[in-house]
């Protein structure tokens, strides 16, 4: 049997579009320069105060924190506007759905976001019912410390050696390494393959489909 843990932006769904609106009005509204999209890309993947103390280049401060909460504030009023949307992508929900009728494979998400974050999401796209343990910036420190991998495996009663880590992010790949976990990027997030495999990436996916043959060749290889 596998655990297979996805982290959530930008490997199941496209989010950049909302977090860099968010963030943008959180920085312009504090009076600090202008932040481009490929910035805000960047930091996906981290929780919230961890990415802004990155993109201001500084340590957590009460600063940080108030920024972290206005973009909250920004995010919740964004949330309820008619254009809000946080798609999966292409052949996400057929993936999930393929990996939730198999009795030998076990699912969970480890992400930087919030666990009312992680509900809705999961709600919003009918994803729930699969996920069998989540962690999220609420439970464990940000990525890439490994905390989030391990209490997943724990919970759901894996080896970390048994366990995949699908992600988007160095974050994602530098966590999983640190967990002990097979570490598997994806091309069509917000990070570039290069960027994956030279932070320890074991197998990049160029589509959803492609983690079926890899966990088929998992299987072989633990035959």
């Amino acid at each position: 049997m596998k655990l297979v843990l996805f982290d959530c932006d930008g490997t199941l769904v496209d989010s950049a579009g909302v977090i860099h609106r968010c963030m943008a009005k959180t920085f312009a509204e504090a009076g600090l320069a202008e932040l481009r999209e490929a910035e805000t890309r960047s930091i996906i993947g981290l929780s919230l105060d961890n990415a802004i103390a990155k993109l201001l280049k500084c340590e957590i401060d009460a600063s940080v924190q108030a920024l972290s909460a206005r973009y909250k504030d920004h995010f919740i009023a964004l949330r309820d506007e008619p254009d809000f949307a946080e798609p999966v992508f292409p052949g996400i929900p057929d993936l999930i759905a393929d990996l939730g009728r198999r009795d030998d494979i076990i699912i969970g998400m480890v992400t930087g976001k919030s666990r009312r974050g992680v509900r809705r999401v999961l709600e919003m796209h009918g994803l729930s019912e699969h996920f069998f343990v989540v962690r999220s910036a609420d439970d464990c420190p940000s990525k890439p410390h490994p905390a989030m991998v391990l209490e997943a495996c724990a919970e759901a009663g894996f080896d970390p050696a048994d366990t995949l880590v699908v992600g988007d992010a160095i974050y994602d790949m530098e966590m999983a390494r640190a967990a002990g976990a097979m570490a598997v990027g994806v091309s069509w997030g917000y990070h570039a393959p290069e960027a994956l495999r030279a932070s320890g990436a074991d197998h990049v996916l160029n589509a959803p489909a492609d983690l079926l043959t890899l966990l088929k060749r998992t299987e072989m290889l633990d035959a």
